[in-house]
């Protein structure tokens, strides 16, 4: 498994940008399929976005398509998620997630601790 620690989460006002920042340990992160997910009180953890490995083909929640644009920079290992446009309803805590080493689809295995996004109205 991958260490994952995520930041840059915070308090906007609807409307406004804000962009999380995913740290990951270890050298073989260009092998891990990343994500991110949030999670709202009362909640299931909900999909958000994701990025493949080397190739950088991307995914998104239709809720946040068109907003949100997640990205990667394995040689600092890292993964981004630049939201736009907020809404109160983006309000949750967002999760940095990681597949399997070397898997492109099953389940999530490692997660950040999460970072909480509180969007005023």
């Amino acid at each position: 498994q991958v260490q994952l620690v995520e930041s840059g989460g915070g308090l906007v006002q609807a409307g406004g940008s804000l962009r999380l920042s995913c740290a990951a340990s270890g050298r073989t992160f260009s092998r891990y399929t990343m994500g991110w997910f949030r999670q709202a009180p009362g909640n299931l953890r909900d999909f958000v976005a994701s990025i493949s490995r080397t190739d950088g083909i991307t995914r998104y929640a239709d809720s946040v398509k068109g907003r949100f644009t997640i990205s990667r920079d394995n040689a600092k290992n890292m993964v981004y998620l630049q939201m736009n446009s907020l809404k109160p309803e983006d309000t949750a805590v967002y999760y940095c997630g990681a597949l399997g080493l070397g898997a492109t689809t099953g389940p999530w295995e490692s997660w950040g601790q999460g970072t909480q996004v509180t969007v005023s109205s």
